[in-house]
């Protein structure tokens, strides 16, 4: 099915006008999909191998410049109106007090509220870290997937659409990065750069394997795309998509920066067990064999980071052995943090 539908669209552009008061011809709407990891989970922020695509279900955001520096972004699913301007001198998620991040009637806001709008700031604040000089906000409006919620605007969505109301021209490497500084700096999450990366340069209806230490990937084809149109057909496949129901904003959670350190404290012991203490203790630098040599060396949690990072590897070399999406399996769905891709060419799409 195809997404966002062209009634979506109309929508959120009717809304964006009546916000601004501009045209419906005037609004842009940048879409920003969930993904899928059928490989290669966890291991992206220890510079891993992993996999990702693409569904048609996600976020849109309708956005028009706001003709002035500031920035004003209402939901979907939450009350209340994010503002802020682009001229501000942004710090640090830590140094924010949720009474500035959201303006919100007089009725208690959840917790879900007052964060919904914090990737915007954040994509200010990458821009801003990097040199650059903003001069024009943007008014917007951010909507889920119906059945699926809007609680983190994406923050590759939010960095194009301040992009493009301020004339930039930025590369999906350069996005990369600017993502990994607000996820990174900004909020304070120790994550990797799979989200991004697998979307910004990836292909729909491919599967985007890449080595996350070196940045180097390639898209791998269904079968029906094969140029080799003598190869034996192979089912179709379908993926089912199943909301648990629970929330979990993984930068209120403590765990996962936790799980980073643990992973980064086994590479560390490995590395200091072959005499390699020097280098920089992320496990993509210990050799598989020294992590067999020396793993025993590892307390018990520690070895299970350690052990679910190198078998995860292993799984992605062999899921790309096969090179056929029917034969993947073990999919996990997360949210996409980056820009929904049409063709083989390196583009964000816009409506």
């Amino acid at each position: 099915m195809s997404w966002p539908t062209q009634d979506e669209l109309h929508e959120i552009r009717k809304i964006v006008s009546e916000m601004a008061g501009k045209g419906t011809e005037d609004v842009r709407v940048v879409v920003s999909p969930y993904r899928i990891c059928p490989l290669g989970a966890h291991v992206d922020h220890q510079g891993g191998i992993i996999s990702a695509m693409t569904i048609n279900k996600g976020i849109l955001l309708g956005f028009v410049p706001s003709g002035s520096t500031e920035v004003a972004l209402r939901s979907g699913q939450f009350k209340g109106e994010v503002r802020f301007r682009v001229n501000e001198n942004h710090k640090s998620r830590q140094t924010i007090s949720k009474g500035e991040e959201i303006n919100a009637d007089k009725s208690s806001p959840s917790p879900d509220e007052f964060e919904w709008g914090i990737y915007a700031r954040g994509a200010l604040y990458a821009l801003q870290s990097r040199g650059n000089h903003l001069a024009q906000g943007i008014i917007g409006y951010i909507c889920g997937s119906e059945g699926l919620d809007s609680s983190g605007l994406s923050s590759s969505a939010a960095l194009t659409a301040l992009e493009t109301a301020n004339g930039l021209t930025v590369s999906p490497t350069e996005n990369i990065e600017y993502d990994r500084v607000i996820e990174n700096e900004y909020l304070g999450l120790r994550n990797g750069i799979l989200d991004q990366s697998a979307i910004l340069l990836s292909s729909h209806g491919c599967l985007t394997y890449m080595n996350c230490k070196t940045t180097e990937h390639k898209l791998i084809r269904p079968p029906k795309f094969l140029e080799d149109q003598e190869a034996e057909p192979q089912k179709g496949y379908k993926i089912l998509l199943a909301f648990s129901g629970l929330r979990q904003a993984l930068t209120n959670n403590p765990g996962y920066n936790s799980r980073v350190a643990e992973c980064q404290e086994a590479a560390k012991v490995l590395l200091n067990a072959s005499g390699n203490k020097e280098v920089e203790p992320f496990l993509c630098n210990v050799k598989p064999e020294v992590y067999e040599a020396h793993k025993f060396k590892l307390e018990p949690n520690l070895a299970k980071r350690a052990e679910h990072y190198f078998s995860e590897n292993m799984r992605v070399r062999k899921g790309e052995l096969y090179n056929g999406y029917s034969r993947i399996r073990g999919l996990g769905l997360r949210r996409s943090e980056s820009l929904w891709r049409a063709n083989d060419s390196f583009w964000s799409k816009f409506y």
